[in-house]
């Protein structure tokens, strides 16, 4: 009689893993079919984030448009003008939120509504109304990243690091500025990490959660987001940051800290829902034609702006504290 001997079965390749396979998708940033350029992909994703730090002005943004935007709404100087009480407060911080839009410590957030990009359908009605869902999924974890924020700024802030305004000098790190390159770094991190599980060079860190929880990502998105306040070092926020903490009071520090994620986020949900409501059908008939398509804007989003985040706020800001010795710049940077 002859005897089969059965060779040990192969282990199959991890889910999101393989180009192309057209998988289900496992979360809101992974819909299951990757490219197969992979690497060139994140080749050139990484230095389009890269070039952008390079002619990344902080001047132009947080002076320019950040200050003259506040100036603006406000109708006065926005810090030569005191906080006079919570009320006063509290429009500053929105207004600051607004204006802060586009500074270097806000710009990532952009690619977190990649994922829903092309994905509305129906009349015109509908495409403006199914954003506001996952849009509302996102305030919910920002609103409550932010908030805790702000109340223990309102009871501890004046001993934090984010209160000092003690100069920062050549050679040495302020522990602000420390403060600000562990958040970022590690923010710029987990969207590379995003981008890489979006087209299967890595798992998808939701695959499981989401299938329980399908708005967890789109909460995590927005607790990222909120998570910017914490390292933030924008000149009008530290001013709004100080009037809290010299409050005592964490339930305006709270509600502070809450409208100026708001105010950071308004701007962009603005332009996705007119983005979603003027061409969101022909974006998803050509996303559907390919759907490697999204994989790829996924990706390219959040791996920009993750290597952005990281090297700006990590590496550029080691050269610009003289700490290692040359950082590629443009002339205006």
């Amino acid at each position: 009689m002859t005897q089969t001997h059965n060779s040990p079965r192969r282990p199959e390749a991890p889910a999101g893993l393989r180009p192309d396979t057209g998988q289900e998708g496992t979360s809101a940033f992974v819909n299951g079919h990757f490219p197969r350029r992979r690497a060139l992909i994140v080749l050139l994703s990484v230095i389009g984030g890269f070039l952008l730090t390079v002619v990344w002005s902080a001047e132009f943004v947080d002076q320019t448009i950040g200050d003259n935007v506040a100036n603006t709404l406000l109708g006065h100087d926005a810090k030569e003008t005191p906080i006079q009480g919570i009320a006063a407060g509290i429009v500053f911080a929105f207004v600051s939120g607004i204006a802060g839009t586009f500074t270097a410590c806000n710009i990532a957030a952009f690619g977190a509504l990649a994922p829903l990009t092309g994905t509305t359908t129906g009349s015109r009605f509908s495409r403006f109304v199914q954003p506001l869902k996952p849009l509302g999924w996102m305030s919910v974890g920002m609103i409550a990243v932010s908030a805790v924020y702000g109340a223990i700024v309102g009871i501890v802030g004046t001993s934090m690091p984010q209160f000092s305004t003690a100069p920062t000098t050549p050679g040495g790190l302020s522990p602000r500025s420390i403060q600000s390159m562990v958040v970022f770094g590690v923010i710029g991190l987990v969207m590379v990490y995003l981008g890489l599980a979006s087209i299967g060079v890595v798992r998808d860190p939701f695959a499981r959660l989401a299938r329980r929880y399908p708005n967890a990502p789109m909460i995590f998105m927005g607790a990222l987001i909120a998570g910017f306040l914490i390292g933030r070092p924008f000149g009008l926020f530290r001013q709004m940051f100080r009037d809290a903490a010299e409050s005592g009071n964490p339930l305006y520090g709270a509600a502070a800290f809450t409208l100026q994620s708001i105010g950071n986020i308004v701007i962009m949900a603005v332009l996705f829902l007119l983005l979603a409501w003027l061409a969101g059908s022909r974006l998803q008939r050509w996303f559907t034609e390919r759907p490697t398509r999204l994989a790829v804007l996924t990706a390219v989003a959040f791996i920009v702006a993750g290597a952005f985040t990281f090297l700006y706020w990590d590496v550029r800001l080691l050269a610009r504290r003289e700490i290692i010795p040359w950082y590629p710049l443009a002339p205006w940077a």
